[in-house]
């Protein structure tokens, strides 16, 4: 049995060793990146977000208020 754990072990460096010869463990450097990234575009969304509902409610303000004028003057 310790020599099957042996070799499985063996076998797994062996590949580590091959992955990470070719590059594959750049990886994990441009996952991380693109996490960032990903996190960076998502604030920047919500703010975009925020902006356009401010924008709706102003709008939504200034047509009542328009509104409001109107039925005045008709009084």
């Amino acid at each position: 049995m310790k020599k099957k754990a042996f070799v499985s072990s063996a076998a797994a460096c062996a590949l580590a060793a091959l992955l990470s010869g070719c590059g594959l463990a750049d990886v994990g450097a441009t996952t991380a990146a693109q996490g960032e990234s990903a996190v960076e575009q998502a604030k920047n969304a919500k703010k975009t977000e925020a902006r356009v509902q401010q924008r709706i409610d102003d709008a939504q303000k200034a047509e009542k208020a328009a509104r409001d004028a109107a039925e005045a003057q008709s009084e």
